[in-house]
């Protein structure tokens, strides 16, 4: 049995050799080693290695070797390997905030010292108040696209507050007038949505004695600010218009145009055929003559009228009744400007169709 092959000891250590005369063993014994001057071997089965002067390997190509396992190297030419990295030099901060400080110092005196940013509270706030380019604003206009938008800014057809802009790229606010022609350009686009107001709602955006007011009703309908198109009274019910396109708002308010209206009025008493004969003709009150375009009897009683007007005073209907000795019970706008509220209930809102938005940018041409 060789040498190699033999099976490890177990247990106990083997005692010590009490004669060291003893005679040569017999049969296979260990050959005799042949260079004493070998370095050691670790491990059991590991070759000596044959050439110490052939080419030295890639580092690509060799595996890791642990230092447990590792030989010694008989080439002492070449240079030692430091057992441990250089830790790394961390950076001084103090010297870095110092750096800094001093930096700023010199801008400050040479006047160089950098512009404040301005606080942007949220995206949202920035959509709304802060600048935009000048093809986004005419794009959300709806007019046009913004590759269109371009071309007319190019073309030299629009004007930002009153100047002409052919420069791609310019960004205006929404304090800044924008308009393509004659017509006034809104940022957003166009939104339009009708309510049926209830009573005791007034017309108005806010109120500081805390009073009901429209624009509780139509809250979160959108995201862009809308707001109503005329008014209408505490107790008045009926059709409100409501958006953000101010020329449309401009139109539809001013006397000129004439938007017609129609309300179903309610009287604490019958409405004798001389009074309905004198408001047909027009009646005089104390701004001026007021005549309107149809007068009838709706109900079963004379108490029930309805009134179609262009008119646009404040409380006009009210004030033609008045002018007679009629109280007005109850009044009703049930038509404006060609919209109706045809399905659609108290205190609820609904937004234009395409082609309600037609009839109406009709009426006002």
């Amino acid at each position: 049995m060789q040498r190699g092959d033999r099976p490890a000891r177990s247990g106990a250590s083997r005692p010590a050799r009490q004669d060291n005369n003893r005679p040569e063993r017999s049969g296979a014994s260990r050959p005799a080693r042949p260079d004493n001057n070998r370095p050691a071997r670790s491990g059991a089965s590991r070759p000596a290695r044959p050439d110490n002067n052939r080419p030295e390997r890639s580092g690509a190509s060799r595996p890791a070797r642990s230092g447990a396992s590792r030989l010694a190297r008989p080439d002492n030419n070449r240079p030692a390997r430091p057992e441990h990295s250089a830790p790394r030099k961390r950076r001084d901060i103090t010297a870095d905030s110092q750096i800094l400080s001093e930096i700023v110092e010199i801008r400050r005196r040479e006047g160089r010292s950098a512009p404040k940013k301005t606080k942007i509270l949220s995206l949202e706030h920035e959509e709304k108040y802060g600048p935009i380019r000048l093809n986004k604003y005419i794009s959300n206009s709806g007019i046009c696209s913004r590759r269109d938008a371009d071309m007319l800014i190019q073309t030299g057809a629009i004007q930002v507050n009153g100047v002409i802009i052919t420069e791609l790229g310019t960004k205006v606010l929404p304090t800044d007038e924008v308009r393509y022609g004659d017509r006034i350009l809104q940022r957003e686009k166009p939104v339009y949505l009708l309510l049926n107001k209830p009573k005791d709602y007034i017309t108005t955006m806010d109120d500081e004695r805390d009073r009901k007011h429209v624009m509780e009703l139509v809250r979160g309908a959108c995201k862009e600010r809308v707001y109503p198109v005329g008014r209408l009274d505490k107790n008045t019910t009926g059709l409100l218009l409501f958006t953000n396109d101010g020329e449309m708002t401009k139109k539809l308010t001013h006397p000129k145009h004439g938007i017609r209206k129609i309300y179903y009025v309610e009287l604490n008493k019958n409405l004798i055929q001389a009074d309905f004969e004198k408001i047909a003709n027009g009646i005089e009150l104390s701004d001026g003559e007021i005549k309107v375009d149809e007068i009838a009897y709706t109900g079963e009683t004379k108490r029930e009228i309805g009134i179609t007007l262009h008119s646009g005073k404040n409380r006009i209907v009210r004030r033609i009744f008045e002018q007679l000795g009629y109280e007005v019970m109850k009044l009703d706008r049930v038509v404006f400007a060609g919209l109706t509220k045809k399905d659609l209930p108290r205190g609820k809102y609904r937004f234009l169709s395409e082609a309600e938005i037609n009839i109406l940018k009709m009426t006002i041409q």
